[in-house]
């Protein structure tokens, strides 16, 4: 979001050359840059003990493609606090915890992604009221499901890092 108008008072902003950062609206009255702002979310790949992973269906986001864990970042937590409450939230599953995997921008929603890989010793899911259903699939399976990574898909680009790391575990000799 561009700001067009001073959050504070309500005065039509200018521009200020800020520094590297170029052309910035700027309120003269209260003499504060307003630097652009955008959402940040979560998306979690969940992964259970015996290394399958969570799929969700949410006919509100799609009826065509499975969904991984995903929600806004609410302001004072972390992305990492993020991710472990939609789980919880939406699946009902406690994290052990989340490896940081990339950061993407989702043009179509104005959104930064914030990609997690998170582990769990639970399998048994609750499900809240925004997800229809919900279950766990090997990775293999969940690529296909998913909105494929080619698109630029954060949840497909979750699935196939997933996968790829497991399999340069399996041919990375043993230390």
């Amino acid at each position: 979001m561009r700001f067009k108008y001073c959050p504070e008072c309500g005065e039509k902003l200018g521009v200020l050359v800020c520094g590297d950062e170029g052309e910035v609206p700027y309120c003269e009255k209260c003499k504060r840059p307003w630097f652009d702002m955008f959402s940040s979310a979560a998306i979690v790949l969940v992964v259970n003990p015996e290394g399958k992973v969570a799929l969700l269906n949410q006919n509100y986001i799609s009826t065509v493609y499975k969904n991984l864990v995903s929600g806004y970042i609410k302001p004072g937590e972390s992305a990492e606090e993020c991710a472990m409450r939609e789980v919880c939230e939406e699946i009902g599953i406690h994290m052990r915890r989340v490896d940081l995997k990339f950061t993407k921008w989702f043009e179509k929603a104005q959104v930064l992604m914030v990609g997690f890989i998170g582990y769990t010793d639970e399998t048994e899911m609750k499900l809240s009221v925004e997800v229809d259903a919900a279950g766990w699939f090997s990775p293999e399976d969940a690529l296909g499901l998913v909105h494929p990574p080619e698109t630029g898909s954060v949840s497909g680009l979750l699935v196939k890092t997933y996968l790829e790391s497991l399999r340069s575990d399996r041919t990375e000799p043993a230390p």
